[in-house]
């Protein structure tokens, strides 16, 4: 059975002194939770030392929010696997819409970052899916295999199980709209069946796939019932304590 994950992506909020209060209100809240679901912390750089050291030892886990595919250069202004991974980081955001859509991101450069997370044990949260106009052109499946074939290619099925793929529809980021749970386990199960073509079924039901887009407690549940959603990559719902861990102990109930 696959482990459930839940992500908060601070994307570009928090001070240093606002990350650790949340951080340390998050670890209050959520560590009685069992070992059930794995939860994920991803803010900005600037604090990613501070959280580390504030969950150290806790059920919850470090993420990054970008990498860069070189262990280290004159890469002003960019971030190595190495790097994270002494700051104590476990898994990394890739290919989020917001760095495709505001910086250029494509799939080669994320297939470079996943192919060197995954280098330095660094699992990659591998985020795709399409925007308005593609869903309403009739394109959302044809996107998704753009995104998953390109995006993982080379990886090789010994570390495709490592994986985290985020389905996250982008007409539904910070939008309030959610894509419906039936068409969130459409797109997973699409997901899941390109994986099954690259990789072989077995190692395709092991690949975690979250939602992504508009996450709230309202919706957590009834996303989390469907059997290809193994969880969920929450924006402006991680930023405050109460609604991130109402998500993750809703999510938790759901796949006990």
């Amino acid at each position: 059975m696959r482990k459930t994950i839940i992500a908060g992506n601070w994307k570009m909020f928090k001070t240093t002194s606002e990350a650790i209060e949340l951080a340390n209100g998050l670890q209050r809240e959520l560590y009685k939770l069992e070992e059930t679901v794995d939860i994920l912390l991803c803010p900005p750089f600037t604090a990613l030392s501070e959280v580390s050291e504030v969950i150290t030892g806790s059920n919850i886990k470090l993420g990054a929010q970008n990498v860069y595919w070189k262990d280290e250069g004159a890469f002003t202004g960019e971030i190595s696997p190495l790097m994270l991974k002494d700051l104590g980081c476990a898994f990394v955001i890739i290919g989020h819409s917001e760095r495709r859509q505001f910086f250029g991101e494509t799939n080669e450069s994320v297939n470079n970052k996943a192919k060197a997370a995954l280098g330095h044990g660094l699992t990659p949260i591998i985020c795709v899916g399409e925007t308005l106009q593609e869903r309403e052109a009739g394109s959302t499946f044809k996107v998704l295999e753009d995104h998953v074939q390109n995006g993982l290619k080379g990886i090789e099925e010994s570390a495709a199980a490592a994986m985290v793929i985020a389905y996250e529809p982008v007409w539904a980021i910070g939008t309030g709209k959610t894509a419906t749970s039936q068409q969130a386990q459409e797109a997973h199960e699409y997901i899941r069946g390109l994986l099954a073509k690259m990789y072989g079924q077995e190692a395709a039901a092991q690949v975690r796939i979250q939602y992504g887009g508009s996450v709230k407690p309202e919706n957590i549940s009834e996303l989390m019932a469907q059997p290809d959603v193994d969880g969920a990559l929450v924006g402006g719902a991680s930023l405050k304590v109460e609604t991130f861990a109402q998500i993750v102990k809703k999510a938790a109930e759901v796949k006990k």
